[in-house]
């Protein structure tokens, strides 16, 4: 975009131009933010759209109800700030990462619905291509495990089942993509077939070095480079949007992976900052600066942002399965809990009933064990119980567990790296709950921080988004907006966190070896 510089500068002097947009494209819901110049929402609007399960295992989603709440979402979120596209210096795309589909270049329309990056009906695929020996290769050149969450099996799968999606391929009229791409394509009124680094890194097919499309990949996985998007740097200008009336003539400033976002959003820019989001699962992600890291415990190598072609900042990521879903479990599966929020009561009585002994420990591994740990074969386990052992002290066990999970994947990070996790910054729905973030500060030995705007994913696609139109000047200036809500300190003595942690050890190997992986997948 270096022929459109000059307008884009002229443009965004416009006095009226005050706010920036973000479109945030998630798992199960779609929204649209307006913050304003100090970084602080405006308007939010959201809008769920249908997860499809055609059998056990599998989801979708289909790529024009996403479209059509996208513009949704856009045109009341403007309405509710009182302004139109026009007061907008630029949009920001952030995404479900990993989630993949195919549409048609003739026609531009989907050829199949969207493949979920959660859906494991690839699950035969992968073990196939681990049965040839490709784990390691893939693993060197994308710093990609093989598995189901990402893109290339999933492609896979379609080029095989779906013929619609096979002849495609062959003629070459098919077009490839992750959701941002497919937003892109729509939003440029289909003149555009775009993604940026973030996203391209989790589809298995990326180079991570050089950050191009690898062609012994694209062979393996049977997808002609012709029907790939163009890998972008992070912040780029994606031209101006004409496929949606409410951001007519907007300039696209950037595009973000999720979790991605949400470390630039933290304003995590320097080597070794860390964030956690804490959702239904936790995903933890550290700058690890200019070079990749080949993880040895565990984790994954990935593109952490990109702010133009020379800037590439890459880093460690893991994630754990079950946070907030624990606390789901205990109020659905096991009832001590009506709603979410009485976790917390819980868990401070049992402090008050028991002292602070905290003898009981739940491992989660509801479908095997994640980063870094990699274990299908584990089991959930509840260990430590004793005659006095009550509902107070089993959810707060259920909450120390996201912590410790936490704890895992911090070490992990540590030992990859080599830098030392100083602070946590962290977001997402459990991070309100005070016993949880302040055990999670004491048994990592670290300050927890909160940031004081939540909406970290959609804020890091607005902040790339408006310094590629000068909406701010650079990252030090974004620094000056980051304002915490909270800190938690660590208060307890090592020699307890030390024990705690050999407890939480022991735990975890009671949840190994419960499953025989020829006894098949029980759900």
């Amino acid at each position: 975009g270096g022929t459109a510089q000059p307008h884009s500068q002229a443009w965004t002097t416009m006095s009226d131009c005050k706010y920036i947009g973000a479109i945030d494209q998630g798992t199960t819901s779609t929204r649209f933010i307006v913050f304003d110049e100090a970084g602080a929402i405006v308007s939010v609007a959201q809008e769920e759209h249908s997860q499809i399960y055609k059998s056990a295992g599998w989801v979708e989603h289909d790529p024009d109800e996403i479209w059509e709440k996208t513009c949704k979402v856009a045109e009341i979120a403007l309405k509710k700030a009182g302004i139109t596209g026009e007061n907008l210096a630029a949009v920001g795309v952030t995404n479900q990462r990993e989630t993949t589909m195919v549409w048609s270049r003739s026609s531009g329309k989907p050829l199949h619905n969207a493949i979920v990056w959660m859906d494991t009906r690839t699950k035969d695929i992968c073990e196939e291509l681990e049965r040839e020996g490709h784990a390691e290769d893939v693993k060197k050149v994308t710093g990609l495990p093989i598995a189901t969450y990402f893109s290339a099996p999933k492609l896979l799968w379609l080029r095989r089942n779906v013929p619609a999606v096979h002849d495609a391929l062959e003629s070459k009229d098919a077009m490839v993509g992750t959701i941002d791409s497919w937003l892109v394509y729509k939003l440029s009124g289909g003149k555009l077939h775009a993604t940026d680094s973030t996203n391209a890194s989790r589809t298995m097919l990326m180079n991570l070095r050089t950050l191009q499309w690898e062609p012994s990949l694209l062979d393996l996985f049977g997808v002609p480079a012709e029907c790939l998007p163009s890998i972008m740097p992070s912040k780029n200008d994606f031209g101006v949007c004409s496929g949606m009336p409410a951001l007519q003539g907007v300039r696209l400033g950037g595009i973000l992976g999720d979790q991605q976002a949400s470390l630039f959003g933290q304003l995590c820019l320097s080597r070794g900052d860390t964030k956690c989001t804490y959702g239904t699962g936790c995903f933890m992600m550290m700058n690890v600066g200019s070079e990749p890291i080949d993880s040895q415990y565990g984790l994954l190598a990935t593109v952490g942002y990109q702010l133009s072609e020379k800037e590439v900042v890459y880093a460690l990521e893991g994630s754990v399965a079950n946070a907030g879903s624990i606390i789901q479990w205990l109020r659905d599966q096991l009832g001590i809990i009506q709603d979410a929020k009485e976790v917390e009561e819980l868990a401070r009585k049992a402090g008050e009933r028991h002292g602070s002994n905290k003898d009981i420990y739940f491992v989660p591994a509801f479908s095997g064990l994640f980063a870094p740990h990699w274990r299908k074969d584990a089991r959930g386990v509840l260990v430590g119980l004793t005659h006095r052992s009550d509902r107070f002290e089993i959810a707060r066990a259920a909450l120390d567990a996201t912590a410790y999970q936490v704890v895992d994947v911090a070490h992990a990070m540590t030992n990859d790296s080599k830098l030392p996790n100083t602070v946590l910054r962290v977001d997402g729905g459990m991070t309100h709950n005070n016993i949880l973030m302040q055990f999670q500060s004491d048994i990592l030995g670290t300050e927890v921080v909160r940031p004081k705007v939540a909406e970290t994913t959609a804020l890091g696609a607005a902040y790339t988004a408006g310094l590629c139109v000068g909406f701010w000047k650079n990252t030090d200036e974004l620094l000056t907006h980051w304002e915490e809500a909270q800190r938690w300190k660590p208060s307890l003595p090592a020699q307890k966190r030390n024990d705690l942690l050999k407890g939480w050890g022991k735990a975890l190997s009671k949840s190994l070896d419960w499953i025989q992986e020829e006894e098949g997948e029980e759900n």
